[in-house]
């Protein structure tokens, strides 16, 4: 089977990195969890003491750190500078500052160089909010989640209710939908769905569901698939 890149964009909560994972382990592909990336910058910066408005120290400091993703067990590993940061990076004050990190077009542009790379052999499954219509814009298959913000916040309740036993599903969705607001909004590379890209609403669809329908797609849009 010849590589392809497929780009999976969508707004917090819609289950992109779940779906993206399972999709590159079904193809044997690359996994690139883009969130993941701005996350580290962000745990980063707020480890330096720095906030998103210093932007010059922000952006020097974006240059030079050493970030590498890697499968685990049970995900993806995130490695800044040599640390395992990947239980750090989803704690709810990174999660709380990593869209105006995001809104930086100079961080923007440094992240985007590196997954471009990570992408330049063909063979990944790359997710994030602009990924299709910036990063990979010529990704042979391009896929747009999304789902209610209720359901978003539901998944999301799941997901971390253990480790941040003081939130709640309605602080959650509101989250969320504050989120939403910020991407769709900032200026540098807006959380938008690229013209080519396959929309799927996956409000009513199990994880296997929608990752069986992109696995068709591979077959029925690139010809590549198992």
């Amino acid at each position: 089977m010849d590589k392809f890149n497929i780009a999976i964009d969508g707004p917090a909560g819609a289950g992109k990195s779940t779906i993206a994972r399972l999709v590159a382990n079904a193809l044997g592909f690359v996994y690139v969890d883009t969130g993941a990336m701005y996350r580290a910058v962000t745990w980063r910066i707020l480890r330096a003491g720095l906030t998103p408005e210093q932007q010059a120290e922000v952006i020097a400091l974006t240059e030079r750190m050493d970030i590498r993703l890697a499968p685990g067990e049970n995900g993806q590993q995130v490695f800044v500078d040599g640390n395992d940061v990947t239980t750090d990076i989803r704690s709810a004050e990174v999660t709380n500052n990593v869209s105006p990190l995001a809104r930086i077009a100079e961080v923007r542009r440094i992240l985007t160089v590196k997954q471009q790379q990570m992408a330049a052999a063909k063979g990944v499954v790359m997710d994030g909010r602009d990924i299709g219509s910036h990063v990979l814009p010529d990704a042979e298959l391009k896929v747009f989640l999304t789902a209610s913000a209720r359901v978003r916040a539901e998944r999301r309740f799941q997901e971390i209710k253990d480790e941040r036993t003081d939130v709640t599903l309605r602080q959650l969705e509101q989250e969320i939908v504050a989120r939403d607001r910020m991407d769709e909004q900032r200026e540098t590379a807006p959380l938008i769905q690229a013209s080519d890209a396959i929309l799927l609403d996956t409000t009513a669809m199990t994880i296997l569901e929608v990752v069986d329908r992109i696995l068709d797609l591979c077959r029925t849009k690139v010809g590549g698939g198992k």
